[in-house]
């Protein structure tokens, strides 16, 4: 008795014969009513017959070989297709950007713009009448730990404490094998500073004056914009966003790096106004220009991160082994 495959391969092989014998009969047919000079188009040429057994492995050996070709032809759609986006990257001009870095540019340069006419406002007019209300504002409250907590916020920048504090985190980052975040930490402090002084020798508005607030700290040179406010954001703001960019995990010393910084650049600003330091505006402009210097040092940095500067080879395979410190993907 035959099984129900081999019996398959006999009918398949019977219908193949009949198939090629009406054709033949067909044709022959067909060739005695057409023309002498076209007939021999119509010779019919004999197949040799496959044997039986031999049909299902053929079947499958052709569907193989094409689901085969289909795989390697999409393969290959792939990856035509990705270098294509790159090339397509590559020669994208510098003004196309994604839409997160033009939404930055425009805040940066909405924050510009707010600076430059703050500035030109504080230039002729050196007194604001609310200036003067704000700043008797928050001087209403004369409690002792009050003035203790703004002098101590007030300090570091006040004496050489902040630029040792530079110093010390540069060479804490450079032991551990972040060149890059060192050398960002020092010419960021450096640029802030050397921005400052240009900007108060320009612009040269006179501190607040005893007769008009109570001035619990005197100091020396121009009041617009605030040195403290723009170097905190420039120490203190990069150590907030290299604990949130670099660090990863909830250890005690990551929390206690972003809540001491944040308090620093938070308070920072109501100190000097209490003190007397400056007038309202000034710790405005100062915010507003040290947050743009911060953002665009920070996306200088990740591009330079991305792209490994100042990493040796050493420092990445102790990146990726470490779980403190997150990777970053190179270009």
């Amino acid at each position: 008795m035959l099984s129900p495959f081999r019996y398959s391969d006999f009918l398949l092989s019977d219908i193949v014969r009949f198939i090629r014998k009406t054709l033949q009969v067909g044709c022959a047919l067909l060739i005695r009513k057409l023309p002498q000079e076209v007939k021999h188009t119509c010779s019919f040429k004999r197949v040799p017959s496959i044997p039986r057994d031999r049909y299902s492995s053929l079947e499958l050996s052709v569907l193989s070989q094409d689901s085969l070709k289909e795989e390697e032809q999409e393969n290959m759609r792939s990856v035509v297709k990705e270098a294509e986006q790159e090339v397509a990257a590559s020669r994208r001009p510098w003004y196309n950007l994604s839409r997160i870095a033009r939404l930055l540019l425009g805040v940066y340069t909405l924050l510009l713009l707010l600076f430059g006419a703050l500035a030109w406002w504080v230039h002729s007019h050196s007194v604001l009448p609310i200036d003067v209300t704000i700043t008797r504002e928050f001087q209403e409250n004369l409690a002792p730990w009050l003035q203790i907590t703004m002098r101590v916020i007030s300090y570091p920048g006040s004496s050489l404490l902040l630029p040792l504090l530079v110093v010390a985190a540069a060479l804490i980052f450079w032991m551990m094998s972040l060149r890059l975040e060192a050398v960002f930490v020092l010419a960021l402090s450096v640029v802030s500073f050397v921005l400052n002084t240009l900007l108060k020798i320009l612009i040269g508005r006179p501190r607040p004056t005893g007769h008009l607030v109570d001035v619990f700290q005197a100091s020396t040179g121009s009041s617009f914009p605030s040195g403290h406010v723009m170097a905190y954001l420039a120490f203190w703001g990069l150590l907030f966003s290299f604990g949130i960019i670099l660090f990863t995990g909830k250890r005690w010393w990551r929390i206690l790096l972003l809540v001491v910084s944040a308090l620093f650049i938070v308070l920072i600003g109501p100190a000097r106004i209490y003190l007397g330091d400056h007038w309202a505006s000034d710790v405005l402009g100062s915010y507003l220009i040290g947050g743009v210097l911060l953002g665009m040092a920070l996306w200088v940095y990740l591009q330079l991160k991305q792209r490994g500067v100042l990493e040796t080879k050493r420092a990445r395979e102790r990146t990726e082994q470490s779980r403190v410190l997150r990777t970053f993907p190179r270009r």
